[in-house]
């Protein structure tokens, strides 16, 4: 059982950068994949990156390549994720999320935070 905790959203100007944390509880925290979603009012819940149980690999959703990083401190038990270049279509509630599966490309996930609301400005 994992409880996941956001924080870090608010309100940025286009063109600027914001840092998302997740706070996970248990001590097993380094046996999952976690990942970031995102979703915008009226629209589809979106992946947005995945980071491996040991930080080495990385995956990303197509409309954040290059802009947005997703890492992982397993000793704090915290999951980053760092949004540069906002635009307005960033505008969502974002989600962490831990998942048991195996490979990193898996839309599958056990256990979600409860939100943090990024709002961009243009």
């Amino acid at each position: 059982q994992v409880q996941l905790v956001e924080s870090g959203g608010g309100l940025v100007q286009a063109g600027g950068s914001l840092r998302l944390s997740c706070a996970a509880s248990g001590r097993t925290f380094s046996a999952y994949i976690m990942g970031w979603f995102r979703q915008a009012p009226g629209k589809e819940r979106e992946f947005v990156a995945a980071i491996s149980r040991k930080g080495g690999g990385t995956y990303y959703g197509d409309s954040v390549k290059g802009r947005f990083s997703i890492s992982r401190d397993n000793a704090e038990k915290m999951v980053y994720l760092q949004m540069n270049s906002l635009k307005y279509e960033d505008t969502a509630v974002y989600f962490c999320a831990a998942t048991s599966a195996v490979v990193l490309t898996t839309i599958h996930y056990d256990y979600w935070g409860q939100g943090t609301q990024v709002t961009v400005s243009s």
